[in-house]
């Protein structure tokens, strides 16, 4: 038999102990968006980590009251909005897994946590998920940005007078710290004996020796370092500023001039090789040297509204049906987006397994110094806190025909071209 039913007041769901024999968790669906749906359990967990991020932040009283209304009311839009986004990189062919790679190789410098596994451990406390969420976030953001780059913000055009301007008027903000881009290869002794650890330094004295001789870096990167992550990227770790690496590297970097190659420098896990990619020493910055993060500051007021007229473009075009109950505040006017088939739906649920499996969770969470800028849209979220603990979902016996959960992939609707 069940166990008593309990109502849980952070996600309104109800759940029925996971060893009773015949249960299936499942997951209200919320909204389907082509083929990727929005549960209910995704959402008020984003909302449940936004509060408890605001609260971070010093909100309270009234004031955290009317953050979480406006955060809320945009909740779904917001989601909906990411999924379009993300469908959309997919149809423009639309890779970012080599930005990715060095976001995450800059963020392991940053931390000081050269070994995979430390890093891994260091994303899993500091963010609550695992490695591979965090980077499968950051992959969706990355794919989100480079859309509303390529299809919003190119289609903007600043005068050059009026950015020569704003620099001008701004030059105290141009003002730039010691700085120094590098890549990176890493030639591992660990585990290794005495004979391999020889073999391992004659093999890095080697990729020096090419490296210096006018072999491309990021080539010997990929084919020889032992650091998987920066390899991927072809070495590229990206900028530095003094005091985030460990003082006797920082001292040879810092030293050294554009296209430097340094080592092998000998270090606990093995032998480290170097390249100077680019270097600004302090002082002020030229306008052509931030002639494109003047554009972008300049943009950005013009890109929320174009980005919400592309948004409706996408809905308009989109298969998109959303269960009563719930509003996207950003939905095109005279688009028809309720469930067609309520006999289908009932009872609008599709299994916790089958979520996880379609697609991973989303947490909001601010992304450690050294990551691209976010490009914002209308309605964007306040920063959320670190994972916190699932919230429990609706079950129902597995074996019960009348209760049997719809299909989560919609159906096609006559005349449309979408899935």
């Amino acid at each position: 038999m069940f166990r008593s039913l309990v109502v849980f007041a952070s996600t309104a769901l109800l759940c029925v102990a996971a060893d009773t024999p015949g249960v299936k968790v499942i997951e209200e669906i919320a909204a389907k968006v082509n083929g990727d749906i929005i549960t209910r359990g995704e959402l008020d967990k984003k909302k449940a980590d936004a509060e408890a991020e605001a609260r971070r932040q010093g909100l309270t009283g009234a004031r955290l009251a009317e953050t979480m209304r406006d955060y809320q009311a945009n909740l779904l839009m917001q989601e909906i909005d990411q999924l379009l986004l993300v469908q959309k990189a997919k149809d423009l062919n639309i890779n970012v897994d080599g930005e990715i790679t060095r976001r995450l190789a800059e963020i392991q410098v940053q931390s000081k946590k050269p070994n995979p596994d430390d890093f891994q451990a260091y994303i899993r406390e500091q963010t609550g998920m695992t490695f591979e969420d965090f980077k499968d976030r950051m992959k969706r953001e990355a794919l989100t940005q480079r859309v509303i780059g390529q299809e919003v913000m190119r289609q903007i055009i600043i005068p050059e007078p009026e950015m020569q301007k704003y620099y001008e008027e701004h030059k105290k903000d141009f003002v730039r710290e010691d700085q120094v881009f590098i890549s990176q290869i890493l030639i591992s002794t660990e585990g290794k004996n005495a004979t391999q650890a020889a073999a391992a330094e004659k093999k890095a004295n080697d990729v020096v020796a090419r490296a210096k001789k006018g072999d491309k870096f990021s080539d010997l990167a990929r084919d020889n370092s032992d650091d998987v992550e920066t390899a991927k990227a072809g070495g590229y770790v990206g900028p530095m500023k003094k005091g985030v690496m460990d003082k006797s590297i920082e001292d040879l970097a810092f030293a050294g001039k554009k296209n430097d190659i340094i080592g092998p420098i000998k270090r606990p896990a093995g032998f480290l090789i170097l390249k100077i990619v680019e270097k600004f020493d302090a002082g002020q910055a030229s306008f052509e040297e931030v002639k494109s993060e003047i554009q972008e500051v300049l943009s950005r007021p013009k890109v929320d509204a174009k980005a919400r007229e592309f948004l409706s473009k996408l809905r308009e075009d989109a298969f998109l049906q959303i269960k009563e109950g719930y509003v996207d505040s950003g939905a095109v006017p005279g688009k028809d987006t309720r469930w067609q088939d309520m006999a289908q739906l009932k009872p609008q649920t599709t299994t916790k397994e089958e979520v996880a499996a379609r697609r991973k969770k989303h947490i909001l969470w601010v992304i450690p110094a050294g990551t691209a800028k976010n490009t914002k849209v209308k309605g964007a979220a306040p920063a959320a806190a670190p994972a916190a603990e699932k919230p429990a979902d609706t079950a129902k016996p597995a074996d019960k025909p009348a209760d049997k959960p719809a299909d989560k992939t919609p159906d096609k609707p006559a005349g449309s071209d979408k899935p």
